[in-house]
């Protein structure tokens, strides 16, 4: 199955970018820690040009640890860029990015001189949730399916910082699979753009080439499918997702996979590592 998911609105949410970029200081892109490759925008990153950027590897809650670390330094080794993994959710750790803000753009952020932040990203990465932590309220609208926020929305932290919040933008040809793939575990992608049974075999093989032990202990696995489909099977029948006659529903048990991945109930997974994954996306 092939993977495409472009809503109308982010047709308008591009035109709103540009339109607001050459007043902008610095970009603060959220990305999901889990993909940080597959979840940034090539798009974003033509129209924030040389603008100063902090990447921020959000959900690093939910990441392996050890990949995460060589995220934030495969990204800083970048020109103008800044990498800080955090949980969106936690003040101490958003509290971070003002500091950083104004350590890449010294001259703003003073009395007279309103540093101006965007905040972009692809949907459900937890852009909105960043927001709200920053400004202390509920400031944008959050939920746990992507396309959330739809219109553009000025913010006033009151600290000599404005953020520009912007709805969810994907591109509108995902041909990189492996991305569109890795975006659908992870949430990214709106359910009726996927197919929950190819994406959860996609996982599930994953899984078993990085992830064993944990699925193993996760499943109470004495030892390794052969295929993906096969763990899919036993998970099934571990977890009482039975059709009648005692066939497992491929339905229910992919799903179930799905959610106990995104919701960190296998372990700290991250979908792709520096090196390798980063050269698949950019022959994209």
């Amino acid at each position: 199955m092939t993977i495409e998911w472009y809503p109308g609105h982010m047709a308008k949410a591009k035109r709103q970018i540009a339109e607001v970029m050459p007043k902008i200081d610095v970009v603060i892109e959220v990305l999901d820690a889990r993909l940080p490759v597959s979840s940034a925008n090539p798009m974003l990153e033509k129209l924030r040009g040389n603008k100063p950027c902090i990447k921020v590897l959000n959900k690093s809650d939910l990441a392996d640890p050890d990949v995460t670390d060589s995220w934030v330094e495969y990204f800083d080794q970048q020109e103008g860029v800044k990498a800080i993994p955090l949980e969106a959710r936690k003040r101490s750790a958003a509290g971070q990015i003002p500091k950083l803000c104004r350590r890449l753009v010294p001259h703003r952020g003073v009395p007279g001189k309103t540093l101006r932040a965007m905040v972009v990203g692809i949907p459900n990465v937890g852009k909105s949730t960043l927001i709200n932590t920053l400004a202390g309220k509920k400031m944008a609208r959050v939920g746990d399916r992507p396309a959330i926020t739809t219109c553009h929305q000025q913010i006033d932290l009151r600290n000599g910082i404005h953020l520009a919040d912007t709805p969810g933008l994907l591109w509108p040809d995902i041909r990189n699979q492996k991305s569109a793939y890795r975006l659908a575990v992870s949430g990214a992608i709106g359910d009726a753009a996927m197919d929950y049974e190819s994406v959860a075999l996609f996982a599930a093989e994953y899984l078993m080439s990085r992830y064993c032990e944990p699925l193993a202990t996760r499943y109470k696995l004495t030892e390794m499918p052969e295929s993906a489909s096969a763990l899919i099977d036993q998970i099934g029948r571990k977890r009482g997702c039975l059709a009648a006659g005692g066939i497992v529903d491929q339905l229910r048990a992919s799903e179930l996979l799905l959610r106990e991945l995104r919701a960190g109930l296998i372990g700290r997974v991250s979908l792709e590592m520096p090196g390798s994954d980063v050269e698949e996306q950019g022959q994209q």
